[in-house]
């Protein structure tokens, strides 16, 4: 018999050791992959093994939440779909997989990101006002601009209402604190016209505003395209009174983050929206990438593919040069940027508490580090051009699609703006003016019936001309956009006969027109 030497060990002992010491392993391994640190680390070697410099930590997927909507369309073609796979681009570019989430349910969306089941979540920035208060504890940051609304957003009306100014007193179905209720508020700001000043009907959502209008009980309602096409299909006699390619830059579309999530993901965040834009870019330039994207779209929010198609038509896939301006980072720019958009809607939507006092600034809820990083070149990277007003055909009619009063005050027989005056000017029209960027605009200068007529309409003109003056110095809008007029006495909109009426009587009109 062979004695044990004292201290060694049995081979079933040494068996248990291993047993044990895989069992542990196996459980930091667990812990480890739990906490994302093993696919990170995998992510990390296949990062670099094409030439990928990481400057922070790395991350194996990330999930985006989105809606039914077109204007996605750039980050869905490059990711080739909406679900996470190898054959992204973004993983065969990036080596990190994307899914896109489809959210539909608003509050349900809030709560995926709340909870870390999205990571970017889809918001507008005109209506991201009414939810950054709540959201402060997560610290929201809005990091790129995806699409500007171009008809995807529609007010329906009834036959007898034909201008904005026509749904004074109407009845108009809404979804509140959301792109459509933001949609309204311009519209109405437009005309001079306040939420008070309308029959508002809450709906929970643009779908359930459409089922209202076609049930006819309702003279209006702010809809999704292409429902707005099957409301006036239903309802005999209706019309699109107004949408969003009308109102060019009020609902603009666009991604936010937590902060500490762009802070620790910040090199892959710009990826994404790199490879986006690049998307975008692609489906604004060739019918065939627009065809393949509207595909993607179809099978991804189970939608026929000539919606979808339709879908991206109406919407203006944002570049990065659109970005550059959206965050102002283009010194140049003189159109609505982020913070303009959203400074305006946080006093509207202040004025009916849907944006508590507590609203944080534009600056406090947008980071504009991954825009100014990126190097994206070429044309389709630029952003959209304006468009350019030819001279106007006075003999041609014109149709008003709103009509704001403006009373400014002038010295007698002047027609010197003062610095009251300008200020009017820049707080009750200037930023309309952006938002309705391609309608042309009528200036029309009013008086009371003090003095003589003759000379009343040539002051009237006078002071007409200095409002378009000064409009296109101070916007850099063209002088060709405007058409003036100056009327004196001749339209009077109250009794001369009182200094009240006068008062009224003197004033200039802002006509959005359509010609």
């Amino acid at each position: 018999m062979t004695m044990r030497e004292p201290g060694q060990m049995k081979p079933a002992g040494k068996i248990m050791i291993v047993i044990v010491v895989l069992c542990a392993l196996f459980g930091v391994y667990k812990y480890a992959e739990s906490k994302g640190m093993v696919g990170d680390y995998l992510v990390k070697k296949e990062r670099e093994a094409k030439g990928i410099v990481d400057t922070g930590a790395v991350k194996p997927q990330f999930n985006i939440g989105v809606v039914t909507w077109g204007g996605y369309a750039g980050g869905q073609l490059f990711n080739k779909g909406f679900k996470a796979s190898e054959e992204s681009r973004y993983f065969t570019e990036y080596g990190f997989k994307v899914e896109f989430k489809v959210l539909d349910d608003f509050a349900a969306s809030r709560e995926a990101l709340k909870s870390d089941a999205v990571d970017l979540l889809w918001v507008t920035a005109d209506a991201f006002p009414t939810e950054t208060a709540g959201l402060g504890a997560f610290d929201p940051v809005f990091i790129f601009q995806a699409d500007w609304s171009r008809g995807g957003d529609a007010i329906v009306a009834t036959q007898n209402i034909n201008k904005v100014n026509d749904l004074l007193g109407k009845k108009i179905a809404v979804a509140f604190g959301t792109p459509s209720h933001t949609f309204l508020l311009a519209a109405l700001d437009s005309a001079g016209i306040s939420l008070m000043d309308v029959n508002i009907i809450e709906v929970a959502s643009a779908i359930d505003a459409a089922a209202a209008f076609k049930a006819k009980s309702v003279d209006a309602a702010v809809v999704w395209s292409p429902d707005d096409m099957d409301c006036v299909a239903n309802v005999a006699g209706s019309k699109v009174l107004t949408s969003t390619r009308d109102a060019k830059y009020i609902i603009a579309d666009g991604f936010f983050v937590k902060k500490a999530f762009l802070e620790k993901y910040e090199t892959q965040l710009t990826q994404i929206v790199e490879g986006w834009l690049t998307g975008a870019a692609e489906i604004n330039e060739s019918p065939v990438a627009k065809k393949e994207a509207a595909k993607i779209l179809s099978a991804g929010l189970g939608q026929p593919e000539d919606f979808c198609l339709k879908a991206i038509d109406n919407v203006r896939l944002t570049t990065l040069g659109d970005n550059m301006n959206f965050f102002g980072l283009n010194p140049d720019y003189k159109g609505v940027t982020g913070q303009v958009l959203y400074t305006k809607m946080k006093a509207l939507y202040g004025k009916i508490n849907l944006a508590p006092k507590n609203t944080p600034e534009w600056g406090a809820v947008s980071d504009s580090r991954i825009i100014s990083k990126l190097k994206l070149t070429g044309p389709s990277h630029s952003a959209e051009k304006e468009k350019v007003f030819t001279k106007v055909d006075e003999k041609k009619p014109v149709t008003a699609l709103a009509t704001k009063q403006v009373s400014l005050n002038f010295a007698t027989g002047s027609a010197v703006l003062d610095e009251n005056a300008k200020e009017i000017i820049r707080l009750k029209i200037g930023d309309s003016l952006k938002m309705f960027a391609d309608m042309r605009v009528r200036l029309s200068g009013h008086t009371d019936n003090t003095g003589s007529a003759s000379a009343n309409r040539v002051l009237s003109s006078r002071r007409a001309q200095a409002v378009a003056d000064f409009l296109a110095i101070e916007y850099s809008f063209q002088k060709e956009r405007f058409l003036v007029a100056g009327f004196g006495p001749d339209k009077p909109v109250a009794d001369n006969a009182t200094e009240e009426g006068r008062a009224k009587n003197r004033r200039t009109e802002i006509d959005l027109i359509i010609q």
